[in-house]
């Protein structure tokens, strides 16, 4: 477990938890140009995102430390936290960046021991027992994601859970808060929010959006209707 901060009430050994609900937007280099790197950013903060992840698969390390760099100052400015997906080290290199893991992606004790209680980590789940166990790890972890909620490119080798998956992990009233994701875009999203979502993320849709910030809007939209 978690090494305990000398002094520290309960309240501050607590780590960092993620906002409750909202849009969770994720900066992929596999829908965003390098020109257009700031740019989308500045759209996916404007439109209202929650949070900001630097997701950058198969490049190296400092490639990826140089996309967070550009757009750590602006999501700082909107006071919203930069998470970097898999790379520990790089979210170490970084002022009070958080880290986003995959289950094969490395042991959340030992990310949340090198990042401290302040960072925000989060953690994927493909199953109502990964859920679970993102929930028994609630100690560690600031909230968990759930998905693929529907067949997704961003993730070609994982099956859809679908919607009974999102029915039952809010079933289990998790102390945690949970993002769902996977294929969701504005077409499917009253289905997704139906089903208990009250956190979402979103990529190609408002990424290959021509108005980001507008589609950030309209997903935050539906999420206040339902009380979100």
């Amino acid at each position: 477990m978690t090494a305990p901060i000398p002094g520290a009430t309960p309240s501050e050994r607590r780590p960092a938890r993620a906002p409750a609900g909202g849009f969770y937007a994720i900066l992929d280099t596999g829908y965003v140009a390098d020109d257009q790197w700031e740019a989308k950013a500045a759209a996916l903060l404007e439109g209202g995102a929650c949070l900001l992840q630097v997701r950058a698969k198969g490049l190296p390390l400092p490639r990826v430390r140089e996309l967070a760099r550009r757009v750590l100052p602006m999501a700082d400015r909107h006071g919203v936290p930069l998470l970097i997906n898999d790379h520990l080290e790089v979210a170490l290199s970084l002022p009070g960046a958080g880290l986003h893991l995959g289950q094969d992606d490395g042991d959340i004790r030992a990310a949340r021991a090198a990042l401290g209680p302040h960072r925000l980590l989060g953690l994927s789940t493909h199953s109502l027992d990964q859920a679970r166990a993102a929930i028994a790890a609630a100690d560690v972890l600031s909230y968990f994601a759930v998905g693929p909620v529907f067949p997704t490119g961003t993730k070609p080798d994982y099956p859809a859970v679908g919607l009974e998956l999102v029915a039952q992990v809010r079933a289990l009233a998790p102390p945690l808060p949970f993002f769902c994701i996977g294929g969701i875009n504005r077409t499917n999203l009253a289905r997704v929010v139906a089903a208990g979502a009250r956190g979402i993320v979103a990529v190609s849709d408002p990424l290959r959006a021509a108005d980001t910030a507008a589609a950030v809007r309209a997903y935050l939209g539906v999420l206040r209707q339902a009380g979100a």
